[in-house]
């Protein structure tokens, strides 16, 4: 074998490894907290294999793993994703909607979030809960399918310019049964920057409710998109 063989090898090998290490780290962030055996089986990586990447993933903070052996997201992932949220795009998209998400809550009575996109999934980043006894609750940090959801619908459709009003995107137990989404993109100059929903009960989410959702929810896409293209 020739040095470059052997160095086109190492390269492969090196990259083969990264791509596991980052499929790892994916998967414990999507689950929350997984086991090894899990870990590897929704990773597919052998277990040995998979337990060498975790390990150097705790030994650096980026997991922990509990007394139970499952491992979940560390400070030194905590770090990074704080640091997002400080500087950058996201930072501006957030600082911006969370206004909104308060206002969609409060006149619509029910629980506001904002996602964006990473690939095939719908990354849920803020929201603002709804004061209502029943309401929904518990996605920020949850990722679902871009395929088949109306976060997703919003998320991968055509891009417009800042200003223009969507359409909203409505379904009713994609994700969870019994719960409607109302859901409209927020657009930027380079494309959707994410998406905004009303989350809440289907049977309380109807009729008038279901309209004034849909006007809100779009109003509130509209306004971030202004405010973000005029900075």
């Amino acid at each position: 074998m020739s040095g470059e063989d052997k160095r086109t090898g190492s390269n492969l090998h090196v990259s083969r490894s990264a791509e596991r290490v980052l499929s790892l780290l994916d998967t414990v962030i999507d689950r929350g907290a997984v086991a090894l055996t899990a870990a590897s089986t929704e990773a597919g990586i052998p277990i040995s294999t998979a337990l060498r990447h975790l390990r150097v993933l705790t030994n650096h903070g980026y997991l922990v793993r509990d007394e139970v052996g499952r491992y979940s997201a560390g400070p030194a992932f905590l770090r990074m994703a704080l640091a997002t949220f400080r500087s950058g795009p996201y930072a501006r998209l957030t600082a911006a909607a969370q206004p909104e998400l308060e206002r969609l809550a409060d006149v619509t009575e029910e629980s506001a979030y904002l996602a964006v996109r990473d690939r095939d999934k719908a990354i849920y980043i803020a929201t603002a809960e709804s004061r209502r006894a029943i309401r929904h609750v518990g996605w920020v940090g949850r990722s679902v399918p871009v395929e088949g959801t109306a976060i997703g619908e919003a998320l991968a459709g055509e891009p417009e310019r800042p200003g223009i009003r969507p359409k909203p995107v409505f379904n009713t137990g994609a994700i969870e049964p019994d719960v409607t989404a109302v859901v409209a993109p927020v657009y930027g100059s380079a494309g959707i920057l994410g998406a905004f929903s009303v989350i809440g009960p289907a049977e309380r989410v109807v009729g008038d409710r279901l309209t004034l959702a849909a006007r809100a929810v779009v109003d509130s896409a509209v306004s971030v998109s202004l405010a973000l293209a005029s900075a």
